[in-house]
């Protein structure tokens, strides 16, 4: 006999309408892009410093991009 029940882990809980002030999502006007080639400059791999971690940046062999800490 099965008495697994799938609804009885999720169950809903009733949003709250009254009273909640929702943060207005704003699209930004204009993105800042780089190509990939500017980035690399022929190089497979570069390094990204970001608040005191190294992060590495590869192209694949397929060509797709890989972010590693």
């Amino acid at each position: 006999m099965n008495t697994h029940n799938p609804n009885a882990f999720f169950r809903a809980r009733p949003y709250p309408t009254e009273g909640v002030q929702r943060p207005e999502f704003r699209r930004p006007a204009a993105v800042r892009t780089l190509t990939s080639q500017s980035l690399f400059q022929g190089e497979f791999e570069i390094g990204i410093d970001h608040g005191g971690s190294l992060y590495r940046l590869k192209i694949t062999r397929q060509g797709k991009l890989i972010l590693n800490k």
